[in-house]
Order: C-alpha cells, then sequence, then structure tokens
C-alpha cells in the first residue's frame, strides 16, 4: 500500500519520463501549504530558464496569503510573461503529481490565457 506522498511521487515521475521522451521544455510546479513555485526547465541539460513564486516581493506585497488560488494565478501569469521574454511559447505542463484542480489549475489556466501553449 502506497501512501499519500509515495503515490504522487510515482505520478511525477510517469509524466517526467513522458516529458522527457517528447524533449520538449517543461513548466514544472511546486506547491506547499504557504506558497506555489513555477519554472521552466530546458528539454537537455535541466537548466531553469524562468522561474516565479508567492515568494517573490512583487507577488508578495499584493497578496496576503500566498498558498491560495488567487496567489497562483499571479504567479501563472507571471511565468507566462517571463517565458514570452525568454523567447518561449510551447511547454509541457508538469504537475508533478498534484492533481489537476484549486490551486494547479488556477496557475495552469493563468498561463494559458497569458500566451504559454501546453
Amino acid at each position: 500500500m502506497l501512501n499519500k506522498k509515495a503515490s504522487r511521487q510515482r505520478r511525477a515521475r510517469k509524466t517526467r519520463a513522458r516529458i522527457a521522451e517528447q524533449r520538449t521544455v517543461r513548466l514544472a510546479i511546486h506547491r506547499t501549504n504557504m506558497h506555489i513555485y513555477a519554472q521552466i526547465i530546458s528539454a537537455c541539460g535541466g537548466k531553469i530558464l524562468a522561474s516565479a513564486s508567492s515568494l517573490e516581493a512583487d507577488v508578495a506585497k499584493d497578496l496576503a496569503n500566498g498558498g491560495n488560488k488567487a496567489a497562483a494565478s499571479v504567479v501563472g501569469q507571471r511565468i507566462a510573461e517571463k517565458a514570452k521574454s525568454a523567447g518561449i511559447t510551447q511547454v509541457a505542463f508538469d504537475r508533478s503529481g498534484n492533481r489537476y484542480h484549486g490551486r494547479v489549475k488556477a496557475l495552469a489556466e493563468a498561463a494559458r490565457e497569458h500566451g504559454l501553449q501546453f
């Protein structure tokens, strides 16, 4: 019997293996109770091309709480803007084994609205 963390890690491994086969840039997210983080990682070499989080000063000053849907959508918007300035429009969404709802969904939809395709 797998516990919650092991199940999430198994799902994340499967997703990352599928993205690695595609050899595409990926948008990886990390979610904690207090904050949400997003990184755009290159296809080969794993180099971080852009990042955004609810801890950034520009984001944190407008938000009372970094661990809610409003914060996630702001982070999604910022990662999309940073990706566009780096010349990236197409990414694979790596949700790190988390279910696609709540904050994860809010971040993804905000990134899509601001020009990222996945």
